[in-house]
């Protein structure tokens, strides 16, 4: 698995670099069949926009992908909650693929109860 850190209108330095790693590393664990991960972080220089720095991720799966963006005031908060939210999401695509459907119905269960 690979994390790969781009910036835009931002240069990236090290300790930026080692911190996704660190954040988006840990959320990674969540699933084993993640393939890699890309991560784009921005500085939006519009005045009049709020959240002017802005992290996006883009987790590419066996069976897919999922994309998250966060926009903050600092860029290591931006970060911070996209770590949280790409962690609800893949946690929320585990549950969804993995875990076996129950294929019963609800007349099913009545008509057995009647007997």
């Amino acid at each position: 698995m690979y994390i790969h850190v781009n910036g835009k209108n931002i240069e990236i330095t090290p300790a930026i670099k080692a911190y996704v790693k660190e954040k988006i590393g840990k959320v990674a664990n969540y699933y084993d069949q993640i393939q890699g991960i890309d991560v784009i972080l921005s500085v939006i220089k519009n005045p009049a926009a709020s959240g002017k720095h802005v992290a996006e991720v883009v987790c590419k799966l066996t069976s897919g992908a999922i994309h998250c963006e966060e926009s903050a005031e600092s860029m290591y908060a931006s970060i911070d909650l996209l770590a949280d939210k790409l962690g609800r999401q893949i946690k929320k695509f585990k549950d969804k693929t993995l875990l076996p459907k129950d294929k019963s119905s609800i007349r099913t269960d009545i008509t057995e109860d009647a007997e």
